[in-house]
């Protein structure tokens, strides 16, 4: 395999180290890494390999010879920089979500069988899909192989690591504060977000839950291309420092076999479990690659109890590492662009 040359803007934030990972175990674990962010994280120490490497800030000439740059900081990093790592001839993969309105630029998830177009050469950037929209459309394509599906619904739990470091320590300052009975932080949330499940943040909160939802319902939709039902969605700030879970409706055209239900959501990138006592959850699914996922069927009386038209679905994933999975596959899509590995 060629040796590509990688970068990652925004490599020192909860994501970018994800993606690090990923890359080290992934078929591009042999790329020349570029560490890049901001000008505050300059010379931060960080590791490649067997090898110290610095964070480096993003000069001129930082994408220079770059066959792909990931975006894992701040939107605004993004919207600065990415026309500048197009014009170096790098391809560009924004895990920020900053470009899915761009015009041109592709929302993508290789996991799915997507009848969305497929990138080429004019393609200016791709968005590897939010990581609940992929849990969400991987569910149901898969339910759908068993019999249409007529409404879903979800309720996505949203950990404070989605919003960065940032969030984890005004998280973590408030819950100590909680417990000496002193003055919450509020930088970031506005809002008392420790021991507390919010459908909204305050009024000067740094962050959004609308946006999130936005941006889940585009990626949902650009994904499905119109196979699958409309999505109705609520996004709630769960006061966990990592790992989304979901609780999902969903109501098929018809009644289907139990057995054939979990049959068709069991497969590669989920794991199913079928016992109540491994329940998924936030802490289960850290470190996991696999979405985990339990079943209930909605039982009527005098229905068969083989069968169900309407379901629950209990399921929980490590958003920063199904992010890095993601945009690592979206990347491994994209070398058929750049076969000899250098940039083109």
């Amino acid at each position: 395999m060629p040796v590509y040359k990688i970068a990652i803007a925004g490599a020192s934030t909860l994501l970018g180290r994800e993606l690090k990972e990923a890359l080290e175990e992934s078929p591009l674990a042999a790329a020349d890494l570029v560490l890049l962010d901001e000008d505050t994280a300059q010379g931060q120490l960080d590791r490649v390999g067997d090898e110290v490497a610095l964070v480096q800030a993003i000069g001129d000439d930082a994408f220079e010879r770059v066959d792909f740059t990931f975006f894992c900081g701040t939107e605004d990093l993004t919207r600065k920089h990415w026309r500048q790592a197009l014009r170096s001839g790098s391809t560009v993969l924004d895990l920020t979500g900053a470009l899915d309105q761009e015009t041109g630029v592709l929302v993508r998830a290789p996991w799915l069988g997507s009848a969305a177009a497929a990138p080429d050469l004019f393609t200016p950037a791709v968005v590897p899909a939010h990581p609940a929209a992929l849990a969400l459309a991987l569910l149901l394509e898969r339910l759908q192989s068993a019999a249409p599906v007529r409404f879903a619904a979800a309720t996505l739990l949203q950990p404070a690591s989605e919003f960065g470091r940032a969030a984890l320590d005004e998280l973590h300052q408030q819950t100590v504060s909680l417990l000496s009975f002193q003055g919450l932080p509020r930088a970031l949330y506005d809002a008392q977000a420790a021991y507390n499940l919010l459908s909204g943040l305050g009024e000067n909160a740094a962050v959004s839950l609308n946006a999130v939802e936005a941006r889940v319902r585009r990626h949902y939709d650009a994904l499905g291309d119109g196979r699958w039902p409309v999505l109705a969605l609520q996004v709630i700030h769960a006061p966990v420092f990592h790992g989304q879970t979901f609780s999902i409706a969903v109501e098929m055209e018809r009644a289907v076999e139990i057995s054939a239900l979990e049959e068709a959501l069991s497969g590669e990138h989920v794991d199913l479990v079928l016992e109540d006592t491994d329940s998924p959850s936030n802490l289960a699914a850290t470190g996991q690659n696999d979405l985990l996922v339990r079943l209930r069927p909605e039982l009527g009386g005098g229905r068969n109890a083989n069968q169900a038209s309407r379901l629950w679905l209990w399921a929980a994933c490590d958003n920063l590492r199904l992010n890095a999975q993601n945009a690592v596959e979206c990347a491994l899509d994209l070398r058929r662009l750049r076969p000899q590995g250098t940039v083109q």
